[in-house]
């Protein structure tokens, strides 16, 4: 059995026009000099008057050129929710398909299934936080669209094996989801090097992470042109504004301070890492190339009060499958790690 795309589509988006602007066909011109009185528009120039461009031609153009993929193999969203969401709906039927995800993982997996009326079946991964993939095929049916890979995955931190990506890219023919939003912390290579061996796969990174930009909400998906095609069909039109895609070019050609920052968290969480070793009531503290660490403790609920009333915010992840008193802690500037090494400490 081989990937099909038609196979997996809804009907109702096989067949949807998207909408188009009057603007769309003049994409490929130079519009400088042209008179734009077609879309409703203020006409006195603020800077942010005009409608951005819905398909973010020059933010796609860096990043492109930076991965190595062409600009029809990508689409931006308002955020990874906004792209995971149009996966979603793109290739979902309410109240017939599933989905599988791998607790413990990034909750907005399951939220989105139960948002879009879709099942979301949970394998749990191995206790050193892989996935099973026996486990995995045991919960696969016909109705399985998609399986949800994090990796480096949150709040764990830790890569899957490319055995177990490998398995699952192989075996399953629908789509397979790899989140890396934390492959910049990480010494692994992205999935994007294989990305045309494997027509059912589907790649999300973000610029909140490693870029920097949480602010500004800017979402990426890599996937074969076939794929985009359908997402870009369901897109809002201009999903992506021009504050966020000019904040997003002046970032991405910054690439020494991205370099350095990156290494500047990465070595930060090295040494945090070692002064955790000393802490007496960390219990255990895992392996991670993200840009936290998850440590398990005695007590993750006081834990996490005592160093609230210090005025350090961490995440309490206790109530998440296999991560009974455990706490995750990003990594911030030098100074506010030692403010948590002091309150840790304390």
């Amino acid at each position: 059995m081989t990937f099909d795309i038609n196979t997996i589509t809804r009907d109702n988006v096989k067949v949807l026009k998207p909408y188009s602007s009057a603007r769309d066909e003049f994409e490929d011109f130079d519009t400088a000099d042209m008179v734009f009185l077609d879309a409703n528009e203020n006409p006195y120039n603020s800077g942010v008057n005009r409608y951005p461009d819905p398909q973010q031609a020059s933010v796609k153009s860096i990043l492109a050129k930076q991965h190595g993929v062409s600009q029809d193999q990508m689409l931006l969203g308002n955020g990874s929710d906004e792209v995971l969401d149009l996966i979603f709906r793109a290739f979902c039927e309410p109240k017939v398909d599933n989905v599988i995800s791998l607790p413990p993982t990034y909750g907005m997996y399951g939220v989105l299934a139960n948002i879009n009326a879709v099942e979301n079946r949970e394998v749990l991964l191995s206790t050193d936080f892989q996935p099973q993939i026996e486990k995995i095929f045991q919960a696969v049916d016909n109705n399985t669209k998609i399986i949800f890979l994090c990796s480096p995955n949150n709040p764990t931190g830790n890569s899957f094996s490319e055995e177990s990506v490998t398995a699952l890219l192989e075996n399953f023919k629908k789509l397979i989801v790899i989140d890396e939003a934390y492959i910049d912390f990480s010494d692994k290579e992205s999935w994007l090097k294989k990305m045309d061996q494997y027509p059912n796969l589907i790649i999300t990174q973000t610029l909140s992470k490693a870029y920097g930009l949480a602010g500004i909400r800017l979402g990426i998906c890599y996937a074969s042109k076939e794929i985009i095609a359908i997402l870009n069909k369901i897109k809002p039109p201009y999903n992506v504004n021009e504050l966020t895609q000019k904040r997003a070019l002046a970032r991405l050609d910054d690439t020494n301070a991205i370099k350095h920052e990156i290494a500047s968290i990465i070595e930060q969480r090295e040494e945090l890492l070692k002064v955790l070793l000393d802490i007496k009531y960390v219990e255990k503290i895992y392996p991670t190339e993200a840009n936290f660490i998850l440590i398990k403790v005695d007590d993750a609920n006081k834990r996490y009060d005592d160093l609230i009333a210090k005025g350090i915010v961490i995440r309490n992840r206790t109530t998440q499958p296999l991560c009974e008193n455990t706490l995750r802690l990003t990594i911030g500037t030098e100074e506010e790690n030692k403010k948590l090494i002091e309150a840790l400490k304390a």
